[in-house]
Parts: C-alpha cells; structure tokens; sequence
C-alpha cells in the first residue's frame, strides 16, 4: 500500500469525527476501522484478507439490519464499507444505507452519506433515482454545506434523463452571493454540457456572466465550457478574444491570488487552458490573431523557470504561435524553443520538443532539417517513447524521395515491439505512405507483406479491405495493373510453397482472395498447383474457420479440370459435415460448382476490374412481405440501437410529471421513411497525414543567426562551420527556409568538427531528402496534393444538371497557363491580382454543389482560394451588420413568379470595388427560396461571372436557367436557388464564392456568407388527433424539458402556444384543459410532434421525431422564442 494511500485512511477517521476527541489525526484505539487497518496490515497472504473481509462485511450487514443502530453508527459503518469496497470487495448491501444517510443524517452524517453515494453508484445504477429528491431538497436549502455536497454530486454521476428536473435550480446558483456556490454550479453546468449539450444552450449568456466573475475560480471554471463551444464553432465566439486575453495578461501578469501559483508559476494550468482557447479563435484569421500577438510574446518571456509546469506552457504557447496567422518575430522564438527541448539530455524534454516538432513540421517540414543529427540519434534511444515519437515525425516529413527509408525504419521498430497499441499505429502508417508513395509495384507488395506479416490479427481490419480494394477496383492503366497482380500471385505463391504456418490469419485471407482471383493471369501456373497450395492450409491447426471460407471461396473459383476433382472432393467430403454452419454450405456450393462446369462459368465469372454493380440498399423488393406480415399483426423493424434505447428507459424512471393519454389506434401501420444503410468505407482509419514537402518555393526566410549548417544537400559538410548570413524579412513572412543557408560570411574563421559515422551521413541524405529551401511549405495557404502512384478509378462520373462545381471551381480550366506558372503569393497574407490574356474559354454552371468536393468539417469554400494564384481574394464580414441600410431598390428585379410572394429584406452580403452582393429568402408553403443579387457598381462590364455555394447541412439547387455571359456596368444578375435541409440544425450558414473577369484580364473573387435559421425550414403540419397518436408511437427519438409560461390575462396555455406559432409556424392540433399538442415538419422532410402540459407554473414538453437531432434543435428555438417574448 503507497504512502499516499496510507496517509488518506490515517487522515479519513479524523475528518469524519470518529475518534472520541474531536480532531485527531490518528486512529482511535478503540476505532473498528483502525482496527480493521490493522488486522489486513498484519496479514500475510491474500487468502487470510478475504477471510477477514467477509467476516467484516457479515459484522456489517448485522448492524445495517439492526433497528437499534444509531445515525453517529451508521456513519462509522459506512466508512468500513467504503474501505471494504476499495479493497475490491463488494458491499452493495449498503448501498440504500449510504442514500438514507444522506437524506436522514445531519450535515456531517450527509457528508459521508454522500461520499458513499458517490463512491458506490455510477451514472447508470438504478437507485440513484431514490437521490433526487435529496438532491433538490439540499439545493434549495439555506445550508451552504448542504448545497455545495448536492452540486458536487450532480457535478459527478446525475445521468442524462434528470437533468430537466434539477436545471432550473442550479442556473439560480450562478448567482449566489457565494463564490464557492457559483463555482460548482459552473462545473455541473460543464458536465450538463458534457452528456447533453442542447439542453444548456438557452443559459450561454450565463456562461459570459460567468466569464466576467469577479473570483477567479468561477472564471476558471466556465473556461472549461468555452474551450468545448470554441472547438465547436469558433466562429460564433471571436468577440471574446480580447476578453480571453485581458484575463491572459492578468494571469502571466501575477495579478491572480497567491493560492492559485504552483512553484512561483502563476496559475499555470489557467495559462494552458487560455492558450489552447487563443489558438481555436486565431486559426486562419489575421484580425484576430494580432490581438494575442503580445500576450503571447509575454507568455514565452515569463516561462523561463526550469520547472516541468513552465515546459508545458512553453509547449502550448508553441503550438498557439503555429496554429494562428503567423509572425515572423514570434516564429523566431517558437523555432528557438523547439530547439531547446529537442537537444536537452532531459528525456521528458527531448520528448516534448519531438511532440512540438511533429506538429510544427505539418505547417514548416524545412525545421526538421535544422535538428536532422538529433532525430537520427533518437531513431537508436533507448526509450521506446522518444523512438515513437521519432517515428511519428519522420512520418510526416515523408515524400516520394524519402519513403523507403522511412518505411524501413518503421518496419523496423516493428519488429521488436511488444505493445499492441504501437504496433496498430505503426501499421496503418506504414499502409498509408505505402500507398501513397510506393516506388514500383514489387516495393509496394513486398511492403504490404511486411505489414500484413508484422500486424497480424491486431491490426485494423480495413488495412486488408483497403489493399484488396485497391487490387480489384484497378488504376487508369490497364498494364500497371496487371503488372501488380501478376507480382502479387508470384509473392503469394512463394510464401505458400515456403512456411504458411508462420503467418496471420488475416494475411492467409488476403492470400486466398488474391490467388482465387487473379492466379489465372500467370499462364505458367496451373489452377491444380494453386488448388493444392490452397489445399494445404486446411491443414494447419491454426487456421480459423474463418480463414478457412475464405480458402473454400478461392477454390470454388479454381475448381477447373478433372486433375482438381480429386482434390476438390476430398475437402468437400471433409467439411460437408462439418459443425461450422459457413464452412458446411461453402463445402456444398464448392461440390456443386466443381462438378457443374456450365453453372460455375455463369457464377464465377473472371473480370480483372471490379464493374459497378447496381444495389438495392432499401430492399425494396420485400415491401410486399413486410406488408403482408405487418398486417398480420406483425410488429414493425426496430434497428438494435433502438431496441437497447426502449430496454433502457423500460428500466428507467420517468421523471415527467405527466403520461401521454390519447385515444391511438394502431389498426393501420405502414412502411415509411425507408432509409439506406450507411456505406462502410474500407479506406484507412489511421490519423493523421504525411506531409510532402513539395511544395512551392517561399522568397523569404526568418533571421536564424548563430545556427550552424552540419548538413546540407550532399550530406554532412566535413571540416566546415557555416553560420547564416542575416537575412533580410520582407515584412512579416512566416516562412521558414533554408535557401539561404548555402551563403555564408567568408571572414568567418573556419574550425574543424568532427566527422560523424558514415552510416550517419548516409541515412541523414535518405531521411532528408526534398526537404531543401526549393521544397518549402507555406504557411499562408495548403499544399499542393502529393503525387499518388496508386490513382484509384473513380466510381462515376455522373452529375445532375444544375450541379455546382467544387469549391476551387477547376482552377485548371479557369486559368491560363501564363497564371498558373507566375510568382508565388506574397506571404503577407494578400493574394495579388495577375494580369493575363484569356487563352481559353471560360465557361461553367450554377447549382447544387458536389457533395464529394465539399470542403470538410470546420473549413468552408473560402479556405480554399488562396490555391488559386492569380485571384484576388476579398475578405468580407462574415456576419451582417443589422444597421446596414437595405436596398429597396433591388426589389424590382425579383423574378417575375416571385414578385408578388412575402420575402424577408434584401440584405447586403459584401462587396468590393466592382460587385455589390444582396440576398433574401422567399418562404412558400414546400420551398424555401434563396434569391441572390450580384450588381456592378462599375462602368465596364464584368464576364464570366461565375457563383458558387456550399454548405454541408443544406441541399442547395439552382432553379435559374443558366450563368449570364457577362455583367454590363450597373447591371444586375439574380440567381435563384431551392434550399432542403439535410442534417437539422439550429443555424447555418451558407458559403459562397463569386469569381469574374475584369476587362483587363485581371480575375477576382469574392468570398460571402449568409446564415439561416431552422425556422426558416420548419412548416405546420396539419392532422388529425388521431392521426397524431398513430404518428407518436411510432417515433423513437424524443427530448424533454421544461419552459417558461407565457403570463398573460388568458389561458397561459394558450397564450404560450400562440406565441410558438407565430414564431416558429407551429400547427396547434388540440388543446383538452392543461395540454396540448402541436405538430410540424421540415420542408420536404420529417415531422416533429410536440406534446405539453401545465405543471407548476412551467410548461413540461415532450418532442418526438423520426431524426435524431430535429427535437434537440427545436427545443432550442422554442427556449429562444419564449425568452424574446
């Protein structure tokens, strides 16, 4: 037992008063839990501590049950209890004990009654439901004990399904006089966000109350919750940038309490989690960032101790610089910081600097090979973590220079680690730049062998899936792809004829399917000689049955000719009695297709490319018996998870003051909303991506004075000591490159360094190959895609008419080839306007965007302009300023079918010195309508106008007939597009991109936004009572909360629910005395019923919807209407 642990126990009695003088800190002599202590102590084995344990507990079951035993009793028992159970044995006989002690006891008593209570139960275990009641009696009392023991229980284990009972008191604690009081409801608040998020997202402007407390431990606190909605949305919190760092310069400043500093470093974990927050909110946006420029300065300055905490500062604050817009002079400094991690002969440290590398070399590779002497000596370390992380950063720095000794190493590394984690993560890496940067065919299969051979049965199992898909679905050559396969059956065939013992059973699959479908290609192989090969690993005691279909399918294909009869029968004789369901119908199938020759050339027909096949993912085709069934009294489909959802709440109390009665008929249920299994993808799962450092050059470098050059292209540079010149920075650049390294200052006296060992010298060529100053990667924009050898078909090529091209609009037949061979952009962040002469014909199409090319989660299509040289880029606002003036005047060029429909303002989106765009939305009862307005505020005429919008939650369709040629001067052009909401969501917001030529030449863009609201998407839906019953019970996906009544002269009922209909065009279905239900749907979506009732001045309400997220985004509008009201 550790000391920490023993010290704990000594402490415990004293703290709960069970000596009899008050505040001693050692066991009483006469104390039962001393004397337990002291018995397992004197103990010799662990049969002796079960023996004394059991017949502790039996003590203590006899006392529970005892009428006589006393509150003062129970409490000393209960500590028994707990001490058994930490030992590993079970007490749950006193369990009910340790709830009834912190509902009966005094405060004291509560204290361990809830101590128990946390220590016993989880969040799932069903007598905590006997603690709810005791929770909200304690919150609202006047006790500050009593209320800070219930928030610190909510905090800990209160489950999902009770949060609505218990919400509405702890947000009155948010403003308690007392500091301790508004801290923890802080932190129950942070778990309530945690496990349910939409049911805290009415109380965010709480949550800034919170932020601006004037005790630093509230404010610490609600930290926690802005860190998740800033990972979340950054965007909607840039407005707190200066709030995070005035409180950032307070805490490096030493302007916080004595309490919060650990080892002279003040509130280090605070500074850690502000950083983490800086960085979220400065990521790709200039404006911001160069507001924590300064504080960042100052962090680095302050953290010099030589303590572990400031090392953790330093590292975040490296990472904060890398992930904002950069600075030169900051990056300086990062760089210098790295360096000094990575050479310290501290392990911990070395680690840390490796960590900080790995993440810096994804935005600048060109660091690596500042510190190349030092990762190739901890490619040999000692400790297997600095190793790993060695690897992880050779990892990505690989390009198609480097990859085979890269790949090497890791194979390596391999080999003799023992730690399943390690292995899974070097394997999938291995995958991933193997086939992104193999070589040649026989390097790639060799390597896929390894990795087969080394992962085994750990490894992640669309590591194989992918490998074989790549195989079958072929590339664009047709030789190439013969050329693999052909290589492929030879390894294969070598590996069989050799051990086959020795290799995984998931690399024995592989085999198989490779020799079953593509040995007939080596004309020189005999389908019997494969068929015995294959043959031989039934044979093998290690092969699974699993292995085994496998092998049975290969032969089914091979089973050609009277010389594989013999064989073939003799495996079907021994697996059609098999006890393996699979393996007895595979051994049938192979006895059936061998002796049929016409049959298996119609089932088993040879293709060398995998040609699409048309699926019916709905099974359309069993609507009939499913309705026959359905109306036989059969019950309808309910997917697993579901099912597990129903056993759950079955269990479960409720805690709704109300039941559901309405007069439901079930005698006619129909199929609807048939919904396609999800497609599972067989690529890579490994995080994370290599970085091909072939990238553009940068003309600009950071002053990196007094740094020595051992390396350079051709290897170490024996008896030389250059030291770079100054170089001089071209206004703020964030490039780092060595381009001026190869300049060195000839008044420098020139001194010997020792030769390193050529081994050394010739891994440091292999590993750092490419990454020269002609390779650097820019900071400001992404790279360019690195060169694939395996260039998967594509699945189809088909497109709706009206689609939108993707969001960089095929730069390549946008833009001339004079464009695309110009000058690098300016690192300072502006993208330059070129001047060319059209050299083709620019045109393209308005529409619905290609789900394939939609930029991913958290980037929009604005992102991705600055790839495109010779565009200028305008930053508009993102959000509109509702003080702009509307223009009235753009009314008259609405559509003729939609002038005389209700449209909200026309609103500016942005503009530039040539266009002005607008927008607004026209609501019909099945559509919602984008109308958007581009006008030329310019006297020359614009041509090839071209507009783009994506937006992932959203189904975007143009409806207008086709992309003007040209915009003439003060013209206006309007698109019109169909909007459907594919994901629900409380608000989103749509990109776009308008790109035009000038008369000059000169091509620009304009990026925009505009944000919509899920009540922009949401109609009545008129039913029936009746109607209505049927349509609740068969949805599974419901939300419960409780709201805030309307107070009016009227029925409150009434009133609250005219106020949801005239904000959120609700259909009011029927309201009987105290409930109500109401229904809606998505536009060309789903519905979502509502069921509500009065209970206690508050509006209990139940939603249910056949999706997922629509109840959860619903209650929070109605939250929202009902506070603007």
């Amino acid at each position: 037992m550790s000391d920490v642990v023993e010290k704990t126990l000594t402490a415990l009695p004293s703290l709960l008063s069970l000596d009899s003088q008050s505040g001693s800190g050692k066991l009483s002599s006469t104390s039962k839990l001393g004397n337990l202590i002291r018995g397992i102590t004197e103990l010799t084995s662990k049969h002796e501590e079960e023996k004394l344990i059991r017949r502790e507990l039996v003590a203590i079951k006899e006392q529970v049950s005892s009428p006589n035993t006393t509150m003062r009793q129970m409490k000393e028992i209960m500590v028994r209890a707990i001490y058994c159970e930490m030992l590993g044995y079970e007490a749950s006989f006193t369990y009910i004990h340790a709830i009834k002690l912190a509902q009966q006891g005094s405060v004291l008593e509560k204290r361990v009654g809830y101590l128990g209570v946390s220590l016993f139960l989880n969040e799932s275990h069903e007598l905590l439901l006997l603690l709810v009641n005791t929770v909200l009696k304690d919150l609202q009392s006047t006790n500050l004990i009593e209320v800070c023991m219930a928030l610190t229980v909510v905090s800990q284990m209160f489950p999902k399904d009770m949060i609505p009972a218990i919400l509405p008191l702890v947000e009155d604690k948010l403003t308690h006089p007392k500091e301790i009081i508004r801290r923890k409801a802080v932190l129950a608040l942070y778990k309530f966000y945690l496990i349910a998020p939409n049911q805290v997202q009415h109380i965010h402007s709480k949550f800034r109350k919170a932020l601006c407390d004037k005790d630093p431990g509230v404010m610490t606190a609600s930290l926690h919750i802005y860190l998740l909605m800033i990972k979340e949305s950054p965007d909607n919190y840039k407005d707190l940038t200066g709030s995070f760092v005035t409180i950032l310069k307070q805490v490096v400043g030493g302007k916080l309490p004595m309490d919060f500093n650990y080892h002279s470093v003040p509130a280090p974990w605070l500074q850690i989690q502000l950083l983490k927050i800086l960085s979220l909110l400065g990521k790709d946006d200039q404006s911001t960032s160069e507001i924590m420029y300064d504080v960042l300065d100052e962090c680095l300055r302050r953290a010099e101790m030589n303590h572990n905490i400031t090392y953790a500062i330093l590292y975040e604050c490296v990472r904060a610089i890398y992930t904002i817009h950069p600075k030169s002079e900051l990056l300086e400094k990062a760089v210098k910081c790295i360096g000094n991690f990575v050479l310290s002969p501290k392990i911990n440290l070395k680690y840390l600097g490796l960590k900080a590398l790995t993440f810096v070399v994804q935005q600048d590779a060109n660091l690596a090979l500042q510190h190349q002497v030092t990762i190739i000596e901890c490619l040999d370390h000692s400790d297997l973590m600095i190793k790993r992380e060695t690897l992880e950063l050779l990892f990505r720095i690989t390009n198609g220079q480097n990859v085979t000794v890269i790949v090497e190493k890791m194979l390596e590394f391999l080999r003799f680690s023992n730690d399943d984690y390690s292995t899974i993560d070097l394997v999938g890496k291995v995958a991933e730049v193997a086939e992104k940067y193999a070589p040649d065919n026989g390097w790639f299969i060799q390597t896929m062998n390894a990795v087969f051979s080394l992962g085994g049965d750990t490894m992640q199992a669309d590591i194989p899936n992918s490998f074989l898909r790549l195989l079958s679905e072929g590339f664009n050559s047709e030789e190439e792809d013969r050329h693999l396969r052909l290589f492929a059956v030879d390894s294969y065939v070598c590996l069989l004829q050799e051990d086959p013992a020795k290799l995984p059973q998931r690399f024995l699959q592989v085999i198989s399917w490779v020799l079953g479908e593509y040995s007939h290609l080596r004309d020189s192989l005999e389908a019997t000689t494969v068929t015995r090969l294959l043959a031989r690993l039934l044979d093998l005691n290690h092969t699974s049955n699993e292995t085994k279909s496998w092998v049975l399918t290969a032969m089914m294909k091979l089973c050609e000719g009277p010389a594989c009869a013999a064989l073939v029968q003799q495996v079907c004789d021994r697996y059609t009695g098999s006890l393996d369901t699979v393996l007895r119908q595979k051994a049938q199938e192979l006895q059936q297709l061998s002796q049929d020759a016409e049959l298996r050339s119609r089932v088993m027909t040879r293709r060398c490319t995998l040609e699409p096949l048309e699926v019916d993912s709905s099974l359309s085709f069993l609507d009939g018996f499913v309705s026959e069934a359905l109306a036989a009294g059969a019950a309808p489909y309910k997917p697993p998870h579901q099912r597990q959802e129903e056993l759950s709440q079955e269990k479960a109390l409720s805690l709704e003051p109300y039941g559901l009665s309405l007069p439901v008929s079930l005698s006619s249920c129909c199929i609807t909303d048939r919904q396609s299994p999800t497609l599972l993808s067989v690529s890579s799962g490994v995080s994370g991506n290599s970085t091909d450092p072939s990238q553009r050059a940068a003309p600009t470098t950071l002053k990196l004075d007094g740094v020595k050059r051992v390396w350079g292209k051709q290897g170490y540079l024996a008896q030389k000591e250059v030291v770079e010149e100054a170089a001089q920075v071209e206004g703020p650049s964030p490039l780092l490159s060595s381009s001026h390294h190869g300049s060195a200052d000839s008044s420098q006296t020139q001194t010997p360094t020792p030769e390193p060992d050529l081994q050394r010298q010739q891994l440091a060529s292999a590993l750092f190959v490419g990454l020269g100053a002609q390779n650097a990667v820019c900071l400001m924009g992404k790279t360019e895609a690195a060169p694939q050898r395996f260039r998967r078909k594509p699945r189809g090529q088909g497109s709706s008419s009206g689609s939108v091209e993707s969001s960089s609009f095929s730069s390549h037949s946008l833009l001339g080839n004079n464009l695309l061979d110009s000058t690098n952009i300016p690192s300072d962040g502006v993208v330059s306007t070129y001047k060319t002469e059209r050299t083709q014909d620019l045109t393209a199409t308005n529409g619905t965007c290609d789900p394939e090319e939609t930029p991913p989660p958290g980037e929009t299509a604005a992102h991705v302009l600055p790839l495109i040289s010779g565009l200028e880029t305008v930053e508009p606002a993102t959000h509109t300023d509702p003080e702009r003036p509307r223009n009235p005047c753009l009314s008259s060029h609405l559509p003729a079918e939609l002038s005389g429909m209700a449209h909200s303002d026309i609103t500016p989106l942005c503009s530039n010195q040539s266009l002005v765009l607008s927008a607004c939305t026209v609501s019909t009862e099945d559509t919602l309508l984008l109308v958007l307005f581009i006008s030329n505020s310019s006297d020359s005429a614009v041509q090839h106008l071209l507009l783009q919008l994506t937006c992932r939650e959203l189904e975007v369709s143009c409806l207008s007939d086709g992309a003007p040629g040209e915009l003439a001067g003060h013209g206006v052009a309007v698109y019109k597009y169909s909007l459907v909401m594919k994901t629900p969501s409380p608000q989103v917001e749509l990109a776009g991109v308008v790109s035009y030529e000038m008369p000059l030449g000169e091509l620009q863009a304009v990026q925009f936004s505009h944000r919509l609201c899920l009540t922009d998407f949401i109609r009545p839906l008129a039913v029936s009572t009746e109607e209505y019953g049927r349509m609740w019970l068969s949805y599974t996906h419901d939300t419960k909360q409780n709201l805030k009544l309307v107070q009016d002269d009227q029925n409150p009922l009434t009133a609250t629910l005219n106020a949801l209909k005239e904000k959120l065009q609700l259909q009011v279905v029927d309201v009987i005395g105290l409930e109500g239900i109401v229904a809606c749907r998505l536009l060309q979506g789903q519905p979502c019923l509502m069921h509500c009732r009065v209970h206690d001045n508050s509006l209990a309400v139940w939603l249910r919807s056949p999706v997922l997220e629509l109840p959860d985004c619903l209650l929070y509008h109605y939250q929202k209407a009902l506070q603007e009201r």
